[in-house]
Parts: C-alpha cells; structure tokens; sequence
C-alpha cells in the first residue's frame, strides 16, 4: 500500500503499529474508511470498513491487494533486481479503481519538492475534506469531493503553496471528474489518453496515476528528476542517466517495467544525492 501514502502526514492514510493500515477515501457510493490487517493464518487479510462507501470498498478489496496482479511472466535480469524480488516475493501492484484521489496528488507533485507536495495535499484535505468514518486510530480525512474542489478560492491554494498552473489542472480535471473517473476501467495506454485530455496532465502524471488506478505493471514515469538515474545506477551503475538511457535499460523488462522499477525502489540501491535540492518555495509569502 505504500504508493498510496503521501507523505508521513498524509490525513488519509494511517500505517498503524500492529501491521494494519486504515485508509479513507470516497468511493461511488460515498466516503468510508478501511482498515485491512493480516489475518491469524498465512495468505488471508482481515478488514473493516465504515460509511456509506463500506460495501464498495470491501467488495474491491481484492483489487486493492492486488489480486489481479500478476507477475508470473515477470524475469529479473539484473541482480539489483533479483535480489529484491527475491527479498519481496509477496509483491503486488494495487489497483484502487479511483482517479481524482490519485490524480490530485499528483498534480500537486508537478515539478516541486516532495515536502512542497505533501503539505500542500495535507493543508487541503485537512480544511476541505470531511472526517472520516469509523473508530479511526489518529484523525483522518476524506479528501473533499470534485464539488468542493472546484469551490476553493484561489487565494487558498496560494496558501497551501500551490501555484496557478497547478491549481487550474486541478480544476479543470475535477469539471469532468466523471470522465476522469472512467479510466479506471479502461486498458492503461487508453487511461493515460483520456487523463492527457486536460491541459496540464502529460505522461509523467498519467503514469503516476495508472500505477495506482489501474495496478498498471508497464507504465513508466518518464520526466522525474530523480528516477533515471535511480535505475541507471541500479542496473547500469550510471547515476547520471537520463530517460532514454531508462528506458533502453528496461527495455528487457517490457510488459512489468513499473514492476521492475518499484522493486528496484524498495531494494534502497539508490545513488547518493550530490545535486543540490530544489528549492522549497514560499508561495504564501509572494
């Protein structure tokens, strides 16, 4: 469940000490809050859900678990990634079934820092969103719906940090949130199409998106700062590599390149950091 998590303050996710996580969302059906566990015996999950949206969460719970993942046909051939995939065997790629809660996110990631990102995300979903149902473990939030998102005034998304070019992709996605919310169900190269429909979104967020919505074991984000020369140095030990290079290095791993990029993640064979940081700017105070 870790991509799911913005951030260590992210008011709708919740890793709690005894191996469960809770996680609140609006679902079709309306907000609700999950809590999954490991059950008693090996290979079962136990869950809970609260409000109007329980049924529907635990009816796509396998999903979200990543049941209909699978990595059968997936062949490491580096040893970065022989070695994590052998130290995560249980691996699998979620698949929420829920755009606008990924897609938001995001957007709000474009070109800032992670720190940026996630007070942002936190600063809105904490003033917009709703509490979410159930005996929560710490207060969590529903992230607001397309309705309020579209009412908030541009002078709070300047205080959450957020530039106009941001705020506006937002926008404009939630005005056809529905639409948005229909490539969940759709072939993942067809849901980076349609997410691409509105101005602002372009393949680096799409990927990031279908990774989630769609449990989508081939999309790439191309266009990170970092990620290049993250798999660079992994497979190639080439720090310095840049998309295309990426992309020539994955290339044996066609048809799970994301699977094959989340393990490398997870194995911490990252480069040290030797560029300087982007700087966090204080939107707030312009």
């Amino acid at each position: 469940m870790g991509p799911l998590r913005r951030g260590p303050g992210d008011p709708t996710f919740q890793a709690a000490a005894d191996g469960s996580f809770w996680r609140a969302t609006r679902t079709p059906a309306g907000p609700a809050t999950l809590r999954a566990a490991p059950a008693s015996h090996a290979g079962a999950v136990e869950a809970q859900a609260w409000g109007p949206g329980a049924e529907w969460l635990l009816d796509h719970l396998p999903d979200l678990l990543g049941e209909a993942d699978d990595p059968s046909t997936f062949t490491p051939r580096h040893r970065a990634v022989l070695t994590a995939y052998r130290n995560r065997p249980g691996l699998r790629l979620c698949r929420t079934g829920l755009v606008l809660e990924s897609l938001i996110p995001s957007v709000l990631e474009q070109k800032v820092t992670t720190v940026e990102a996630y007070r942002a995300w936190r600063l809105l979903v904490r003033k917009y969103g709703e509490p979410a149902p159930g005996p929560t473990p710490t207060r969590l939030h529903v992230m607001p719906d397309a309705r309020t998102w579209a009412m908030i005034p541009s002078w709070e998304w300047h205080k959450a940090g957020v530039d106009a070019k941001r705020s506006s992709t937002i926008l404009r996605a939630v005005r056809v949130a529905a639409r948005m919310e229909e490539a969940a169900s759709m072939e993942p190269e067809q849901a980076a199409a349609r997410l691409q429909l509105i101005p602002g979104i372009g393949p680096w967020t799409a990927a990031e998106v279908i990774q989630r919505t769609n449990g989508a074991p081939d999309a790439v984000t191309v266009g990170d700062l970092h990620l290049p020369g993250i798999v660079g140095h992994a497979l190639a030990n080439d720090r310095h590599a840049d998309d295309e290079t990426m992309l020539k290095l994955l290339a044996p791993y066609a048809g799970h390149r994301h699977r094959a990029i989340r393990l490398i993640l997870l194995s911490g064979h990252t480069p040290p950091r030797r560029a300087p940081r982007m700087p966090i700017r204080n939107f707030a105070g312009m």
